[in-house]
């Protein structure tokens, strides 16, 4: 290796690559940055070839020292977030995008249908406690009912409004697939 021998790295490859990837995958797992930090070792091994000393200990933990500290600077430049420009305008306005609107108002005029399914009393039990954010204990004061019978009509509406929603979802696949 030191003579810049191909042949050397090759055989250094075949016998280490496995390793260097698994130990790299171990700390960023996610496969396609630890393919990156194998490449990026062998590169630093080949480039700065005087670097490893025989009597400072075994080729294998140099190579590893050099995989961990490949990696952690692989794990740094991760949680720096780059954004596209669009992405970047939109985080620097305060506006909602319309697209997001547009899919707000449909997910509400889905959910509202899923609640008129819903009997009168369970409808009201929904409205006081998520759209008039009032606690368990205050829907029981004030409809004069149980805590407990507040609970499992909670409970129930939740359970219908979620088979609700999936009969719609389905639906709309279907619709989807159909077309």
């Amino acid at each position: 290796m030191q003579t810049g021998d191909q042949q050397a790295l090759e055989e250094l490859y075949d016998r280490y690559e496995k390793l260097v990837y698994s130990f790299a995958y171990r700390m960023v797992k996610h496969g396609a940055i630890a393919e990156e930090i194998v490449q990026e070792v062998f590169m630093k091994i080949w480039t700065k070839k005087g670097l490893y000393k025989r009597d400072k200990g075994k080729l294998s933990s140099w190579i590893l020292t050099v995989t961990r500290n490949t990696s952690i600077d692989a794990l740094r430049k991760k949680k720096e977030t780059t954004y596209t420009l669009e992405e970047r305008d939109a985080l620097e306005s305060d506006q909602v995008a319309t697209e997001d609107i547009v899919e707000w108002k449909e997910e509400g005029e889905k959910l509202r249908s899923a609640v008129k399914t819903l009997n009168n009393e369970q409808q009201e039990i929904i409205t006081l406690f998520y759209f008039n954010g009032l606690s368990q204990r205050e829907i029981a004061e004030q409809c004069n009912i149980p805590l407990g019978t507040v609970k499992g009509r909670i409970r129930l509406a939740l359970k219908h409004l979620k088979q609700s929603l999936n009969r719609e979802k389905r639906g709309s696949n279907d619709e989807t697939r159909s077309v």
